[in-house]
Parts: structure tokens; sequence; C-alpha cells
């Protein structure tokens, strides 16, 4: 079972993330991001790892827009580009 952290809520309503849960997660300070959204009763909060925008995977992504594309993707766009002009 996890172990969790008690910590305070201060005045303006923010909470301090543990140095060691940081370190673990390997989170950089004013570089990552924490994406934090409500599960049943839980406020979950997970370090932001953009996805690709079509299939939601981690791997290697281009900006494009807002939006992250994946390597795969755009090669699966070029070929039905590339099958439309035939």
């Amino acid at each position: 079972m996890a172990k969790g952290v008690v910590r305070a809520v201060d005045k303006m309503g923010r909470v301090v993330i543990p140095k060691e849960m940081r370190k673990q997660l390997q989170v950089e300070n004013d570089v990552d991001s924490f994406e934090i959204f409500l599960e049943n009763d839980a406020i979950i909060i997970k370090k932001y790892r953009p996805t690709c925008i079509f299939c939601d995977s981690l791997n290697e992504s281009v900006k494009f827009g807002r939006h992250n594309v994946c390597v795969d993707c755009i090669a699966k766009l070029q070929n039905l580009k590339d099958e439309e002009i035939k």
C-alpha cells in the first residue's frame, strides 16, 4: 500500500509536493508541470507527459499548434496523403 504525506494548504491554496517525491518522479523545478484532476472524492496529481493527440502515445512527438503528434502518426498521415494523390 502506498504511503502518503500530510501537507497543509497555505492561505493562497497551495500545497508543497515533498522534495523526495519530486526527486523520485524526476521533476525539475521551473521545467516540468503537473496534471491535476478530480476522481470521485480525490484530487489526483500526475507529472504531465504530453501524448499524441491521435493515439495517446508517449513516443517521440512534435508540436503541431497546441497539440503533440507522434512520429508514427505523422507517417500514417503522410501515407494517407500519398494515397489520396494517386
